[in-house]
């Protein structure tokens, strides 16, 4: 068992891209937080005599919750599980929340990762997405952190934005690398149905970045980051040696992980589940002690359609020989033949033993992954 995950759907307003999970109804936090300490009890079993190496709290906007709700949710984990072998313990945080008090009580909880959604440094573009800070503040935020002693911050960029030119993403990048954080997430805009966003596409108000503008912000975002140092390990993940997110690694990885509250997912190796996507049947399942929780049942397939989506995601890559053991030979096989118009053409590199995604195939992996899958 890698990890536990928290999900914190409380948020001050919605940003127009976002589909996650999400509430604007601040007065419901003690209730939830009361209904998180039951369930951690309720679940604490479930790690078995793992001790976990990673936490994750995540959201939503986690750094919403005020100080004495994040040290309950804190001194229950501490309480209900074995955290002598944490190695990461990250929250996610917005930088117009990062006050000198907020960062005085995160840096008195077993935190020691801020994992901060900036998205762009573009005062307009933020106001158009949405986001409550400027780049100014975000700046500051970095740099605020730094003073209350976290030196492992991560930042998350988007590119792909309505109105965002190339070069405005490589002003992003130039500011990004230049306040010395040791992660970078940016990923690619994509219009979920909906948000705000798809709808002002859809009337016209904005117009999507084309395809080759976003195809040149992310060949920009690999050449930058590779100067700077930073190892390319995931689809949208950079980080200097030894920062990669330790957590966020293990759901690539395949590894078991537990994940609390309402609309959080959870993986014991052979099967998921997830809490119901609705924060008061969540809170009264909780409260009842009938818990509203999904469940999938993965087939052989699945299984290993996943260890190849998840697999090739990474720079490690699909070690072919590691799916034969688990898989067959067989399935393996044809893994590799449809796979070989994709290395005949440099969007895939394979070694013999290593399958995985050329810098150029990156860009298309959605297609590349998806044509390798079984039925």
């Amino acid at each position: 068992m890698s990890g536990i995950y928290i999900h914190i759907p409380f948020c001050k307003s919605r940003c127009a891209y976002c589909d996650f999970y999400s509430t604007t109804r601040p007065g419901q936090m003690a209730s939830y937080t009361d209904a998180l300490i039951r369930e951690i009890e309720a679940r604490k079993a479930e790690t078995g005599n793992e001790k976990p190496h990673t936490i994750y709290i995540g959201g939503g906007t986690p750094s919403q919750m005020p100080a004495n709700e994040l040290k309950a949710i804190y001194g229950k984990l501490e309480q209900a599980f074995d955290l002598s072998q944490l190695e990461e313990s990250t929250i996610e945080c917005n930088p117009d929340d990062l006050t000198d008090s907020f960062l005085d009580t995160l840096s008195r909880l077993p935190i020691n990762r801020i994992s901060m959604g900036i998205q762009t440094f573009n005062d307009d573009i933020l106001k158009l997405i949405c986001r409550r800070h400027t780049s100014e503040q975000a700046i500051q935020a970095v740099g605020r952190c730094r003073k209350h002693g976290f030196t492992n911050i991560s930042i998350d960029l988007i590119y792909g934005l309505p109105g965002q030119t190339p070069e405005m993403f490589r002003n992003d990048i130039r500011t990004a690398l230049s306040l010395e954080v040791t992660h970078i997430s940016a990923y690619c805009l994509s219009y979920e149905e909906g948000t705000r966003l798809t709808a002002m596409r859809d009337k016209g108000v904005i117009t999507p970045v084309s395809d080759e503008d976003c195809a040149e912000m992310f060949s920009i975002l690999c050449q930058a980051m590779k100067e700077a140092g930073f190892m390319h390990y995931e689809i949208s993940n950079f980080c200097k040696p030894g920062y990669h997110s330790r957590h966020n690694s293990s759901y690539w990885d395949g590894t078991p992980y537990i994940g609390l509250g309402a609309a959080a997912h959870s993986y014991d190796g052979r099967n998921r589940s997830w809490n119901i996507s609705d924060i008061d049947q969540y809170m009264k399942g909780i409260e009842e002690g009938t818990p509203v929780m999904e469940k999938e049942e993965l087939t052989q397939t699945d299984r290993r359609n996943e260890m190849v989506m998840l697999s090739l995601r990474t720079s490690k890559g699909l070690d072919t020989e590691e799916m034969a053991s688990r898989f067959g030979k067989a399935t393996t096989d044809r893994c590799i033949k449809n796979a070989t118009r994709y290395i005949e053409s440099g969007v895939m590199l394979f070694n013999g033993r290593i399958l995985k995604l050329s810098e150029t195939g990156i860009f298309v992996s959605d297609d590349v992954i998806s044509s390798l899958f079984e039925d």
